[in-house]
């Protein structure tokens, strides 16, 4: 399955070259580069795509789609914190125990345990940044539950991440964006690690 973007107003405006074409044929996709290079604007671009959205200045062909549209789900570990959203679970007493006493790393954790399992079987999993709150241990047993549900749901999963874990696992396939010139990322001249910047 291919995504050929021919316009995207934010990509254009970071200098990217159209059309991009975005490889998504393998099952486990880590969507990598510096802050400000396009990793979460490219993924919600998929997701538009796989629904199928009419968004000004987006033109996009899918081509090979071979997946269902309403079996796309977003989850993005910033915006979609449950620990904020309290008043969803009014239903469920025991979950907002947990939500208030867990942290925010045991409740991305309980998110892989007990809310992706749950999805349709073929669903495509987009994830930004699902290894924010967690620890290097945590970020290893997330990835092996990522695996799982490639191989006992066939789903189909492209993450946006910093994360060495899940960058640098033979299992997945690295679309790296800052191999594209890109106006938005920081310059250089911030300084090296573990000299000070400032001036």
């Amino acid at each position: 399955m291919y995504l050929k973007i021919l316009g995207h107003p934010v990509f254009v405006n970071l200098n990217f070259h159209m059309p991009m074409v975005v490889d998504l044929s393998h099952p486990l996709i880590m969507l990598q580069g510096e802050n400000g290079a396009g990793k979460s604007t490219l993924l919600h671009s998929i997701f538009y795509a796989l629904r199928g959205d009419q968004v000004e200045g987006y033109v996009y062909r899918l081509e090979n789609q071979g997946v269902e549209s309403g079996k796309a789900y977003l989850f993005d570990a910033e915006q979609h914190n449950p620990r904020v959203q309290l008043e969803l679970f009014k239903e469920q007493p025991e979950m907002v125990e947990f939500l208030r006493t867990a942290s925010h790393g045991q409740v991305m954790l309980s998110m892989f345990r007990e809310t992706f399992p749950k999805l349709p079987e073929g669903t495509t999993l987009l994830l930004d940044e699902p290894e924010m709150a967690l620890s290097v241990s945590n970020q290893r047993r997330i990835l092996k539950m990522l695996m799982e549900l490639v191989d006992q749901k066939k789903f189909r999963i492209i993450c946006a991440t910093h994360s060495p874990i899940l960058i640098d696992a033979p299992e997945t396939y690295v679309i790296d964006l800052g191999r594209h010139i890109n106006r938005n990322v920081i310059s250089g001249d911030q300084g090296i690690e573990g000299a000070s910047t400032i001036q």
